[in-house]
């Protein structure tokens, strides 16, 4: 594994990465004391990328482009009375499928499956899941095509 300057990595103790794996300057994995986060081989993860890593799993073979987002909890706002910061977190699983590439500020929002080998768009905000091989942009991010062995 290869450590830019910068790199954050909290709760290590409940995170696996795998062999050949870069991660970039200012990267921030947020573990979990009760999380669990997975990080395949042959993983390149860009500059300023951050992880809600509390119950993700990114296969091998992953480009992950710089300044892009894991969420993988979020609060339930409720109730009303209460400060939305102090009510209840739902932590949903993300998983980010082998030979898939994130591209840079993209963000993928909790609960999302991104299929194996398919291509999200820089900037994009993911908030369903991705089939495998597709090629998703926007905001919401939406399919623009699927990929083949002739493009």
């Amino acid at each position: 594994m290869k450590l830019s300057q910068g790199v954050l990595v909290q709760h290590p103790e409940r995170i696996e990465i795998g062999d050949h794996v870069f991660l970039g300057a200012q990267t921030i994995i947020q573990g979990r004391f009760d999380g669990r986060c997975r990080i395949g081989s042959h993983v390149w993860i860009g500059p300023q990328s951050y992880f809600d890593a509390r119950d993700l799993v990114i296969e091998d073979w992953v480009g992950w482009g710089p300044g892009a987002k894991v969420l993988g909890s979020e609060h339930t706002g409720l109730p009303l009375s209460v400060p939305i910061l102090k009510t209840d977190l739902v932590i949903r699983p993300v998983r980010i499928g082998r030979g898939s590439d994130i591209g840079t500020n993209a963000v993928v929002l909790p609960g999302v499956t991104i299929g194996r080998g398919a291509i999200v768009g820089a900037g994009a905000v993911v908030t369903k899941h991705v089939a495998p091989y597709t090629v998703v942009a926007g905001v919401p991010a939406k399919p623009l095509r699927r990929r083949t062995a002739r493009g």
